[in-house]
């Protein structure tokens, strides 16, 4: 009987191979991780700081740098940031060099409503803490109960994606009847906006109208400032 060596040679390398392939991932899973580098997506204004998450998983026994990568759980690890009150999104994940990295986004607050305990409302809609690090520059929110604040967020939304609106709002102030009331930076007059709709129409025909009351030098010389019919501004003097 002839003896094939080709694959008896091509058995015994295949064996090798895969020996020498479980034993490398062995030792890259009994290997201790180096560090933890975290990346925030927003780098300005953190309200999530390195500290405090290093401090988060310490917290909760996840001590990264004296554990192996065969032994820590991203799941887990992913799970801890996504429950922080500050963070809206984490992304975790390993390198081959032995680095556990963490990719943050940040909450974003777009208006800080006042209250017996005042919070921010963030870009999704929902409530957010205020931070002990920084305060937010947003419009504030007066007399906007929180059966309110679904009602009224169209409108937060719309002045925070708009740069000249968000420079020159400061307040939105509920009144009866679901209408609203708008404060402005560095003008002596009052925005009377009304319900919460037709929000771009109306905006359109204030900046028109802010435009052109500020080239005529006329901009101070109103005490109020209605929105609320159809396309026309309807002004009162003071």
């Amino acid at each position: 009987m002839k003896i094939n060596f080709n694959y008896i040679k091509g058995f015994l390398l295949l064996a090798m191979i895969i020996f020498f392939y479980g034993f490398a991932e062995k030792r890259n899973n009994d290997r201790k991780l180096k560090k933890i580098e975290i990346q925030f997506t927003q780098s300005e204004n953190l309200y999530v700081s390195e500290e405090s998450v290093n401090k988060l998983l310490i917290l909760n026994k996840i001590e990264v740098t004296r554990v192996g990568k065969e032994t820590l759980d991203l799941n887990r690890v992913e799970e801890l940031l996504n429950k922080h009150e500050m963070i809206e999104n984490a992304e975790v994940f390993l390198t081959l060099d032995g680095i556990l990295k963490t990719k943050i986004s940040q909450r974003r607050p777009i208006g800080r409503v006042l209250g017996n305990k005042a919070y921010y409302l963030d870009r999704m809609g929902d409530k957010m803490p205020l931070s002990k690090s920084y305060s937010a520059r947003v419009p504030v929110l007066i007399n906007v109960k929180e059966k309110g604040i679904e009602e009224v967020f169209p409108l937060v939304d719309y002045i925070n994606k708009d740069q000249f609106l968000t420079e020159h709002i400061t307040s939105i102030t509920g009144l009866e009847d679901g209408m609203y009331q708008l404060e402005l930076r560095q003008t002596e007059f009052n925005l009377f906006f009304g319900k919460v709709e037709r929000i771009e129409e109306k905006f359109n025909n204030f900046k028109a109208f802010y435009k052109k009351a500020l080239k005529d030098d006329l901009i101070n010389t109103y005490k109020m400032v209605d929105l609320q019919f159809g396309n026309q501004v309807v002004c009162t003097k003071k």
